[in-house]
């Protein structure tokens, strides 16, 4: 509960290292004080009953910080040094921290209400505070000149006011929104962190969930507990085990409290004493398994019904369900035609004549005397030696113990047998005493007499747990009756027009003649805030004021407490910035000057959403705040009215001493750690990534614009320069234009000079280009080492022939000659005898040899011959020195002729090799043709 004194000028006390504050503001000590807020301090005469105080060994005067988040670097210097301390402290003030004991100052600190309301006697947080958490129990009337709510919090006034921010004075608030006497009514305060709002009977935490009241329990505190009833969920009358409970309960007791329930000592026929023993009923006995009072006892036997009954007169045992007789008691024999029966025995006595003792005698040995006045016929002089019980009297089972096993015994008005303690009940048809039926302590027949039968009896006390319904004992009162609170154990018909009934008669649940019951009463129609449902009017939720139903989201109407109707609840509040309006029944924004308003137009504003602007009346202006000071956020006011400056010196207010440090910057000192966050170092590293990334691409440009200008150098020394115009330039700009095929440049000497020859370049290379220098035939120009000139010519690589003893991929074959392309694999070189220096094969008069020398090299070394035909030389006989035939000399010709035509057109078109032998020549007809092989 919140409550605050309504004296203006009540003494306070600030904190301990703050010193006295007087509570009227127009009167100030002679201590001073420093405010801060983060970024600023200000120096002067102060009675604020908010924030903490930051005392420190290292700081002349102790700060007051008011709520803000202060780091490592916070301006200014003064506030630094203290924060930065060993020996700081902090003291807060109520509402401010869950501890009023100081505490040590851990960076950064955030200084900040607790969630909840503090509440101040005077105007801009002075006097004396009072603080009020988010609970279930924040009600109550105060009366406060200044407020601060927590963020994401509001307060809910009983007028209907909804609270959302801090007011530093409540003076200044619209006339409409506060009553003039400032007496104020606390309904609840919630957080706004719950997804789902709470209903009535909880309230909303900071941690998102509902603290449910006294009684209330679900997820929204929508429903009451178990044993708690009404709208309010008032719990249940003392000593009630059961009564009618939930939101729509009336609370009347079903069902009391038993003590010494016969379950609480594992007994099932018997009342539980306090030492925790069973006492059984007559009839009952231990059961072999350990439980007790669940067994019949000697002379009893187990009935379809259930109960014990007693065995037949004379019997001293009987099996169950039967009553077959097992044994009889002495001088008894077993009935051959009714086996549940036992004969009793026959009486003489001496008499020579052998006369039998009449009834009412017995034989003593000697003659008959006399029974005892109780028996009809005995066997001895005693009452506990009777056969047969005399009249009005009936035969009590004494048990296993007893000579007889029986007594007779005297009965009263309702039949109950003579010392049984009202379990034993006279049956005339068996003449003995018959036990209660289960779960009844005492019974009787109401007017006995000798005509009573034993189905007139009922039972007049129950075991615990059990109630008394028309002469039996069962578990619950049945339809129709109640359970009379006079006893708590007899159950009592209602009255009518009740159905059913409970407390009393004429209290009823449901109603007969098709009406509805309605709090106890029947009714032909239901009142409001209730429905009909199942023959009774059921209360609607607390939250609503009309509903279709009993539950909390279910809601036609709301009430004043409760005013806004949204998606079938009842929710106390709009929108922030928004008010409710009770003309249209719906929310309607605030003014857009207001953060919160209590109605529409700019002059209903609680608070101001422009961080410059101060409350006045209701109405949100600009601030104006001096000393240069500004609003301080999330208090509605400026710094300069929170702090008196003090006047220049030498005036009546007096000089305040020089602080240093006061206005200066804070002066980070540079440590060995580094004060980077992660983030930051990430962002230095991927920075420094990019930059060396940058350097190597520049790096790798600059590279290849020098191996394009070394290239550019070789092609004008060589003179094969591509010069390109603008328009070819453009094509390839844009990718029309086709590459040329890239070539290299190969340097083809004279055969024999080439032999061992180093080649000055890379055969494996298709991009780069090849020239070969072939030589200008001079006839008549001859000698061992001819000079030729040389003209380069570009040559595709893949025309290039390489070195038999290096390539031989690159070696002529048949395929070669053909195709021009030369072959994808290295052949298997033959073996052979007296193989001739590589590349050079004999040529000369022997040309049967040189055919034989030829036929044994492999293709590699073949190819030098081919080579050779180069060679300006005469060209071997192919028949060994005999005359050829006009086909091989057509041949030699062919070959001879096609040479030359082979070199010239390589030197001057570039054409490959081997393309002769793909070009058709006409021969003319096979009659007038020069080929002697197609004559």
């Amino acid at each position: 509960m919140v409550h605050l004194s309504s004296a203006a000028a009540a003494l306070f006390v600030l904190f301990s290292n703050a010193g006295a504050m007087v509570a009227a503001q127009s009167q100030f000590t002679s201590d001073v004080s420093v405010v801060c807020v983060a970024g600023q301090c200000v120096e002067g005469f102060t009675n604020l009953s908010m924030g903490a105080v930051l005392s420190s060994n290292d700081l002349p005067s102790s700060i007051l910080l008011l709520p803000g988040q202060y780091a490592q670097d916070t301006n200014p210097q003064l506030l630094h040094q203290g924060l930065t301390s060993s020996s700081a402290k902090l003291n807060t003030s109520p509402g401010f921290s869950n501890s009023t004991t100081s505490s040590s100052v851990s960076l950064p600190l955030d200084v900040s209400l607790q969630p909840g309301l503090a509440t101040y006697a005077g105007a801009n947080y002075t006097g004396e505070a009072s603080f009020s958490a988010l609970s279930s129990n924040s009600t109550g009337q105060f009366s406060a000149e200044s407020l601060i709510i927590s963020s994401n919090t509001f307060a809910s006034l009983s007028s209907g006011l909804i609270l959302w921010d801090s007011i530093p004075d409540m003076s200044q608030l619209a006339a409409s929104a506060i009553p003039s006497s400032n007496n104020l009514t606390l309904s609840s305060i919630q957080s706004t962190s719950c997804s789902t709002p709470c209903t009535s009977g909880g309230v909303c935490t900071a941690q998102g969930t509902c603290s449910c009241k006294p009684g209330f329990t679900g997820a929204s505190c929508e429903s009451c507990s178990s044993g708690f009833f009404g709208p309010s969920c008032s719990q249940c009358p003392a000593g009630c085990a059961q009564c009618d409970d939930g939101l729509t309960g009336s609370g009347r007791c079903l069902q009391f409290e038993v003590a010494n329930n016969a379950t609480s000592c594992n007994c099932q026929n018997g009342v539980c004493g306090t030492n925790g023993q069973c006492a059984c009923n007559p009839g009952w006995t231990n059961a072999s398994n350990g439980t007790q009072c669940a067994a019949c006892a000697q002379g009893f036997f187990l009935d379809s019904n259930g109960d014990c009954s007693v065995c037949s007169q004379g019997c001293a045992s009987c099996a169950d369900s039967s009553g077959t007789c097992l044994t009889c008691n002495p001088s008894f024999t077993q009935s051959p035609n009714d086996r549940t029966q036992c004969i009793p025995p026959t009486t003489t006595t001496t008499t020579p004549s052998g006369q039998l003792c009449p009834d009412g005698s017995f034989n003593n040995g000697t003659g008959c005397a006399a029974c005892s006045p109780l028996c009809q016929t005995c066997t001895g002089p005693t009452s506990a030696e009777c056969v047969i019980c005399g009249a009005g009297r009936y035969a009590l089972t004494l048990g296993a113990n007893s000579t007889s096993g029986s007594t007779c015994v005297q009965t009263d008005a309702n039949g109950v047998c003579e010392g049984s303690n009202g379990g034993l009940v006279a049956d005339n048809n068996k003449r003995e005493c018959e036990a209660c039926p289960a779960r009844c302590t005492t019974c009787g027949i109401s007017g006995f007499n000798v005509a009573s039968t034993i189905d007139q009896l009922q039972c007049t006390g129950c075991l615990a747990g059990f109630v008394l319904s028309q002469g039996k004992c069962v578990e619950s009162c049945p339809a129709g009756t109640f359970l009379n609170p006079s006893d708590n154990v007899t159950c009592t018909a209602c009255s009518s027009p009740c159905g059913t009934c409970a407390g009393s008669a004429t209290f009823c649940l449901t109603c007969s003649n098709n009406q509805l019951a309605s709090s106890g009463s029947c009714v032909t129609s239901c009142p409001a805030s209730t429905f009909s449902s199942g023959g009774a009017c059921v209360s609607c939720h607390s939250d609503c004021a009309t509903c279709s139903g009993t539950s909390f989201n279910q809601c036609s109407s709301c009430p004043p407490s409760r005013p806004v109707l949204a998606n079938g609840r009842c929710v106390p509040t709009c929108a922030k910035n928004a008010f409710f309006d009770t003309a249209t029944g719906q929310c309607q924004n605030c003014d857009s000057s207001c953060s919160s308003c209590s109605g529409a137009g700019p002059g209903n504003c609680l608070a101001c959403s422009s961080t410059s602007n101060v409350l006045r009346s209701g109405t949100c202006t600009q601030a104006q705040c001096a000393g240069g000071t500004s609003v301080v956020q999330g208090l509605g006011a400026c710094l300069s009215d929170l702090v008196v400056l003090p006047a220049a010196s030498g005036t009546a207010a007096g000089a305040l001493p020089t602080l240093t440090g006061l206005t200066s910057p804070t002066v980070v000192e540079k440590s060995g750690k580094s004060n980077l966050e992660w983030w930051q170092i990430l962002l230095m590293a991927l920075g420094c990534a990019f930059i060396v990334l940058l350097a190597l691409m520049c790096l790798r440009r600059r590279m290849r614009k020098k191996r394009a200008q070394a290239t550019l150098v070789f092609a004008r020394t060589k003179g094969i320069e591509n010069r390109m115009g603008w328009r070819a330039r453009l094509k390839r700009l844009f990718g029309f234009g086709s590459k040329k095929k890239d070539e290299v440049e190969l340097a083809v000497f004279d055969p024999e000079a080439a032999y061992g020859r180093e080649k000055a370049f890379d055969t494996h290379s298709r991009h780069s280009q090849i020239f070969m220098d072939v030589k200008s035939s001079r006839s008549g120009a001859s000698s061992s080492k001819p000079k030729s000139k040389v003209s380069r010519v570009p040559v595709p690589v893949s025309d290039m022939y390489i070195d038999a003893n290096r390539m031989s991929t690159s070696d002529a074959s048949f395929y070669t000659e053909v195709t021009g392309v030369p072959r994808r694999g290295r052949e298997v070189r033959q073996p052979v005898r007296d193989a001739p220096r590589p590349g050079v094969v004999p040529i000369g008069r022997h040309a049967r040899s040189q055919r034989e020398a030829a036929s044994r090299y492999s293709s590699s070394s073949y190819s030098s011959f081919t080579s050779s035909l180069d060679r300006p030389e005469t060209l071997p006989d192919l028949d060994d020195g005999k005359t050829p035939t006009p086909a091989q000399e057509y041949m030699r010709s062919l070959q001879s002729s096609r040479r030359d035509q082979d070199l010239i057109s390589l030197a001057s078109h570039g054409s490959r090799r081997g393309e002769y032998w793909l070009k058709p020549s006409h021969t003319g007809s096979s009659s007038g043709s020069r080929n002697p092989f197609r004559q």
